[in-house]
């Protein structure tokens, strides 16, 4: 029988837990400082790592392969491991589209998705160029690390010892920020909302307690939000567009396959602008455990992220459909 595994990390808890409604055995697998997840029920076994870079191991991929295992990806994969080798080396079955990782680590190819998709996005600058109060932004799923705005060229200067690596410097939206979560059925061929949420981020949401500080934006933790419903058309109509144009971006034309986020700024007028994509399920699910608003008015059951990517696993075994579903 399939097993349903993913890192000890991000929305483990929400993966893991969806798997056992959906009457699958589930697999952690976990660096040995995170022994807090003993103190949980959703993993039937924890397979502790010295390090996440044992996944490099070919004797544990045969191992994994051998317990017929399915991964379910989350952006600790993308934080922590090499996207070449995800691609060329790793065996075992990764739930979604591994291939469209890359094009939601390097910020000029994910322009070039929400172009192709004629998505509004913010206006881009290189550092010569600010006009405006811009945010610079690393490549990658680092969780807002780093980041910080500047308003001239003159004050990213200043600030540019602070930059490690490539950055990308984007044009400050006035509004407030929605990140939509999505999922993407290759069966039915529909594409879902499952929830909203907003970053809790530090210290962009207690500058008020220290207001001499300049904010950074490491995100802790997630709230759940509901859009007002007249905006939904314009949800599911950005949601649309990006699973179109990513059927152009790999070699197969899969495109997307289950959970995906677009995040977004609502602005007064009111207009949604999109600024990043995340190729797979994000942490801002997991406070929709077991179900969202939105999960309910359409299953009328306990449907979360989690169990909605194992619903779409079981019903793939019963069709021999589930080459559909990984890569």
């Amino acid at each position: 029988m399939v097993t349903i595994a993913t890192l000890g990390s991000h929305s483990a808890l929400n993966i893991l837990a969806g798997a056992k409604d959906e009457g699958f055995n589930t697999l952690l697998l976990c660096e040995k400082s995170r022994r807090f997840y003993e103190r949980f029920r959703v993993a039937d076994k924890i397979m502790y790592l010295d390090s996440l870079s044992e996944l490099r191991k070919h004797s544990l991929q045969e191992d994994l392969i051998e317990e017929d295992v399915i991964l379910i990806p989350h952006g600790s994969f993308i934080s922590y491991l090499d996207l070449d080798f995800l691609e060329n080396e790793f065996s075992v079955p990764i739930f979604g589209n591994k291939f469209l990782f890359r094009h939601e680590s390097d910020r000029v190819l994910e322009q070039e998705w929400f172009h192709q998709a004629q998505l509004r996005t913010p206006r881009t600058f290189t550092p010569e160029t600010i006009d405006r109060r811009v945010i610079v932004k690393y490549h990658g799923a680092k969780g807002g690390k780093g980041y910080f705005t500047v308003d001239s060229p003159r004050e990213y200067a200043e600030k540019a010892g602070e930059v490690d690596g490539e950055v990308q410097i984007q044009e400050w939206i006035h509004g407030v920020t929605m990140y939509f979560h999505y999922f993407q059925s290759p069966l039915s061929g529909e594409l879902e909302l499952t929830s909203i949420d907003r970053r809790y981020e530090t210290t962009a949401d207690a500058v008020h307690a220290a207001p001499d500080r300049d904010p950074t934006y490491v995100v802790v933790g997630n709230f759940p939000l509901v859009i007002r419903e007249s905006l939904l058309e314009q949800v599911f109509d950005q949601g649309d567009k990006i699973v179109s144009a990513s059927r152009d971006l790999d070699l197969d034309h899969r495109g997307l396959i289950g959970p995906f986020c677009l995040e977004t700024i609502v602005t007064d007028t009111p207009e949604i602008v999109v600024f990043e994509i995340s190729a797979r399920i994000v942490a801002g699910t997991n406070p929709f455990v077991p179900y969202s608003p939105y999960t309910y008015a359409k299953y009328f059951e306990p449907m979360s992220t989690g169990r909605r990517i194992a619903r779409e696993i079981k019903c793939a075994l019963q069709e021999e459909r589930i080459a559909d579903l990984i890569t």
